[in-house]
């Protein structure tokens, strides 16, 4: 009993921590030699965007790896080579080992941007020579001179950190340095995105320079495309002050760089540009799979498409108007149901103080309530990209990996109690 006892809580004990224990911040925070790899990828966001997926491997660089490109290119050109160093699949030491014909093309988190032309969002993975894995640009060609190091930490078939030798940083994203953000002419992004309407907005009202004065320390953009300014919804602009378009557009925009996995990652609510004494003017955001929307309180806008993701802007283009609760109200509640329908009485009958003695009194009953229909699930978040040539030696693609853990644990749980019992 006692055996049995031990055993149910260690694995209890070990599912726990591994449901847990999935942010890559607080797995790197335990061993210092990545601690500039680790803050990189919180200036970056892509903390976020690595925490926001599963399966995902981690090829992580020590801290004296990282002089090749720190300190000689902008932030988000080390941004792209860092997304590199994220690949969308689970890779521990005996599957890198086992590579199916030597070598994998394995999708990374660059891939997703959608500014990797040809196969520079990939990573070669091959299975060199003496026991040696060799790491390299998914570009024909590209040499394999990063090498897998040592296994870190694995979250079987959810997340696994590994480290490797040097950066895998392909010429053609090192000469693709980005613009400085304040060279960025935003009208022309959002005209050339189909969201005229807005951008014309911006400039006629002066909310442009609140917008470019911000971009430095940190600007999102929720830009709405032509069509959502012909919406029935839609407030008529002409009969509103200047002060509320102001406002208005002020709504659209955080003061802070906030890409897709960031924003699926926010439990709380957000302040916009528009937030001051007066009001809140703060939005929530609701994730469905890989479907982000947001929320004002008035309506609900989904997030289209990115226009630019690159540190330290972002801007998206939305569904609908975005609709602030401090001038428009709240959503209306459902209207009531029409109230139950009486026969009239011929004649007016005199209202008795008190039934006669002997008399039943005759019961009213409110009419039934209308059935309520179970609202319709989200959709399951689905992967987001598999490697190309890629085969497993795990069950990941059998079962997700939260429902075996979910169902182990259950197990777990169920001999734990039967123990104490017996």
């Amino acid at each position: 009993m006692a055996a049995s006892l031990t055993l149910s809580l260690l694995t209890l004990t070990i599912l726990t921590t591994a449901v847990a224990a999935t942010n890559i911040t607080a797995i790197l925070s335990e061993y210092p030699e990545y601690s500039e790899f680790n803050n990189l990828l919180t200036q970056t966001k892509l903390a976020d965007e690595i925490n926001s997926r599963e399966p995902v491997t981690v090829c992580a660089l020590p801290n004296g790896a990282l002089s090749s490109i720190t300190g000689k290119y902008p932030l988000s050109v080390i941004k792209n080579v860092l997304a590199l160093h994220v690949l969308l699949d689970y890779y521990d030491a005996p599957k890198l080992h086992k590579i199916a014909e030597g070598s994998v093309l394995s999708t990374t988190l660059y891939q997703t941007t959608g500014n990797a032309d040809g196969n520079l969002g990939f990573v070669n993975i091959t299975d060199l020579r003496g026991g040696k894995v060799g790491f390299g640009s998914g570009v024909p060609g590209s040499a394999l001179d990063t090498t897998f190091t040592k296994s870190v930490r694995q979250i079987p078939y959810n997340v696994s950190v590994i480290e490797v030798s040097q950066p895998i940083a392909p010429a053609a994203i090192l000469k693709a340095a980005a613009p400085k953000a304040s060279d960025v002419n935003i009208t022309a992004l959002l005209e050339k995105a189909g969201c005229k309407t807005f951008a014309s907005l911006l400039v006629s009202t002066g909310v442009l320079k609140v917008y470019t004065s911000a971009i430095e320390k940190g600007l999102t953009v929720f830009a709405p495309n032509d069509e959502a300014f012909k919406g029935a919804d839609v407030p008529d602009l002409s009969k509103l002050t200047n002060a509320d378009i102001v406002s208005i557009l002020q709504y659209h925009a955080l003061a802070s760089y906030s890409p897709i996995g960031t924003l699926k990652q926010t439990k709380s609510k957000i302040s916009t540009l528009a937030t001051n004494g007066a009001g809140k003017y703060d939005l929530s955001v609701t994730t469905a799979g890989d479907s982000v929307s947001l929320d004002t309180g008035v309506d609900s806008s989904r997030i289209a498409s990115t226009v630019l993701d690159s540190t330290p802007l972002a801007i998206f283009t939305v569904d609908s108007l975005l609709l602030p609760v401090e001038l428009f109200g709240k959503a209306p509640s459902p209207a009531p149901g029409p109230a139950p329908e009486t026969s009239p009485s011929p004649s007016p009958s005199p209202v008795a103080d008190a039934p006669a003695p002997g008399s039943a009194a005759t019961p009213i009953f409110s009419p039934p309530a209308p059935p309520r229909s179970s609202p319709d699930g989200a959709p399951s978040e689905g992967p987001t990209a598999d490697s190309q040539n890629s085969t497993s030696d795990n069950a990941a693609g059998v079962l997700e990996a939260p429902a075996v853990v979910k169902m182990v644990l259950t197990v777990a749980i169920s001999m734990f109690v039967s123990v104490l019992v017996s």
